[in-house]
């Protein structure tokens, strides 16, 4: 798994990947009430708004840690939000992509540099 500072994770198999919001980000957030997700058959950039979520605290974005196609979205999120409050880094992942760039995986964050980030 790797992680980006806007607290997103993906979690590559082969050429695609995993994609959804860190334990830290779901914390943060409350209560995850709603979850816009994006279009199967989306292309999208590395650092672009794919998804949109609002909880008992806020509404947030959440972004690409990589560039791609998006190839499924987890209905389950969409039909139980809190799901991501309950499993944010198993099973309320957001959605999958097929990688454009596989190079843009190096620019990510290993999970003890992510967790550095709000231990400082």
């Amino acid at each position: 798994m790797k992680y980006t500072d806007s607290h997103e994770w993906i979690l590559v198999n082969g050429d695609t990947g995993k994609i959804g919001i860190t334990d830290h980000a779901q914390q943060e957030l409350g209560e995850v009430v709603y979850i816009e997700l994006p279009e199967v058959g989306r292309k999208v950039t590395k650092g672009e708004e794919i998804a949109v979520l609002e909880s008992t605290k806020a509404a947030s974005d959440i972004y690409a840690p990589v560039s791609g196609t998006i190839i499924e979205v987890n209905g389950k999120v969409k039909e139980d939000p809190t799901l991501l409050n309950r499993s944010s880094e198993n099973e309320g992942w957001v959605c999958s992509v097929s990688l454009s760039d596989p190079n843009e995986l190096e620019g990510l964050l290993e999970q003890q540099a992510y967790l550095q980030l709000f231990t400082k």
